[in-house]
């Protein structure tokens, strides 16, 4: 609903309620983003954290926390490590995207119930290379990684239009599943990851390697030659030992912040149906980092 404000601007005045489901999302930036937005649009908007680790519940459980979103009268939730693949059967309906990606990062609720699944983090990541890289050449990209995160990245590759692309991840059998399913890909072993490097225009990490609770750099820092450009998803921490790494070895790299803020816009518009002020938003994540430990 909008009503008209004193000085004749159009002000939101519904009730938004959306919730971010996961392990370990305590960190998470998301909530604070959305609830900014929805605040600058003048709605009455509610971001709901549900941690798994502190409710007890593991990634088969999530039908249960979408049944109880169903009851509470959300609008939507947002998906994220460990189930976005395993919220699918739980689903009355899938997007395009979602249906190709086989992951879900964002369920729409209908006021019947209904929940659709769709997929945003594909899209979050082409805005953020097109915008943050814009010249990187997409002949030959490396995807480490090939859960949830990496088919997305993969998938926005394709869209973007990669010549080839080689996904590696330590379980062979999913890398080789995700590379079948993409129009020019093959999977490789983190054992041959040197020797694909070698001939790869750029590299995207995808897996949790970086994020806190999870230290590390997942490429060794003798691989990252300066001819190479590196993107990493992860976020929090924004500087991740490979950003680090790969930044101070001249490598020309994206941090996972335009990621985190672009597939967010992309949430907000579906769950609200009202279009987000990107480039607010983007502000509003600089600000939220700034001030988060």
């Amino acid at each position: 609903m909008r009503a008209p404000s004193p000085n004749g601007a159009v002000v939101t005045t519904s009730r938004v309620l959306v919730g971010l489901v996961g392990s370990g999302i305590g960190p998470s930036l998301t909530p604070a983003l959305h609830e900014r937005e929805g605040d600058a649009q003048g709605m009455r908007y509610l971001y709901q954290r549900m941690d798994l680790d502190e409710l007890g519940l593991g990634a088969d459980d999530v039908g249960r926390v979408l049944d109880a979103a169903r009851l509470a009268g959300f609008r939507g939730l947002n998906l994220t490590h460990p189930v976005k693949q395993t919220v699918l059967p739980h689903l009355d309906g899938l997007s395009a995207d979602a249906a190709a990606l086989g992951a879900v990062n964002t369920v729409v609720l209908a006021p019947d119930g209904t929940a659709t699944g769709d997929n945003t983090d594909w899209s979050g990541f082409a805005t953020s290379l097109r915008r943050g890289l814009p010249d990187a050449a997409l002949g030959h990209v490396v995807v480490l990684g090939a859960g949830g995160a990496g088919a997305a990245v993969a998938h926005a590759l394709g869209r973007l239009g990669a010549g080839h692309l080689t996904v590696v991840d330590a379980d062979a059998g999913r890398a080789a599943a995700l590379a079948g399913a993409l129009p020019a890909a093959t999977a490789a072993s983190v054992a041959a990851l040197a020797s694909v490097l070698a001939d790869a225009d750029g590299l995207v990490h995808a897996t949790p390697t970086g994020m806190r609770g999870h230290p590390g750099s997942p490429v060794p820092t003798d691989l990252l030659d300066p001819r190479l450009w590196v993107a990493d998803v992860v976020y929090r921490p924004l500087e991740t030992e490979l950003v680090r790494a790969a930044r101070a070895r001249g490598l020309r790299v994206l941090d996972g912040g335009g990621m985190a803020v672009f597939q967010a816009v992309d949430a907000f518009r579906l769950f609200t149906g009202v279009e987000p002020d990107a480039d607010r938003m983007l502000a509003h994540f600089t600000e939220l980092v700034a001030v988060s430990p």
